[in-house]
Parts: structure tokens; C-alpha cells; sequence
């Protein structure tokens, strides 16, 4: 499945994943590939992503820039200010108020 995190300046990450955990509202839930049609609110938190091979991007602190990866099974750690995650056909997008790289 692809997923894009954006904040309201910037992508943080995009690219195809194996699965993502997430701090929702009520408590951390992960999605996996072929996950039912969701829109649920995020809190603050760790949000935990595998990658699944093929290039993603992501956005390098350090360098200020977005960089690129292609190595799968990757395991990237951010952690988020509240939003959203919308679910639909394999397509994740979490929208968030703020994010920054755990690695």
C-alpha cells in the first residue's frame, strides 16, 4: 500500500508500505494492506512504518531537503502533532499538524 504523510509546509514521507502504526484518539491502531475504507482522528504520538521495497522519499531534517530510499523492509519512526488518516484502496494519507524524524 502507498502512503503520503503531509503536513500544512511539507511531505514527510511517500512511498509503498507494508504496514503503519498510528496514535488514533482512543488508542494505537496499525493498518496493513487491504485495510477497509477508514477516516479517523490522530493524536499526538509515534507514528511506526515498515517500508515495502521500491523508492520512497522522505523528508531529511539534517538537510533540510527531501531524500530517497529504496531499500525495503525499513523500519522509519516519526513522531506526529494531531490530525488525520484517511484510508482507501490501499492508499493511506495522514494529514497532521506537525511531524518530526525519530529514524
Amino acid at each position: 500500500m502507498n502512503i503520503s504523510v503531509l503536513t500544512p509546509d511539507r511531505t514527510i514521507f511517500t512511498g509503498s508500505i507494508s504496514q503503519v502504526s498510528l496514535p488514533g484518539v482512543e488508542g494505537s491502531f496499525q493498518l496493513l494492506e487491504g485495510h477497509a475504507p477508514l477516516v479517523s482522528a490522530l493524536s499526538g504520538g509515534k507514528v511506526t512504518l515498515s517500508t515495502a521495497g521500491g523508492e520512497y522519499k522522505f523528508y531529511d531534517e539534517e538537510a533540510n531537503t527531501m531524500a530517497t530510499g529504496n531499500d525495503g523492509n525499513r523500519t522509519m519512526t516519526f513522531t506526529i502533532e494531531r490530525g488525520f488518516v484517511e484510508v482507501l484502496n490501499n492508499e493511506v494519507n495522514l494529514l497532521v499538524q506537525g511531524a518530526r524524524n525519530m529514524r
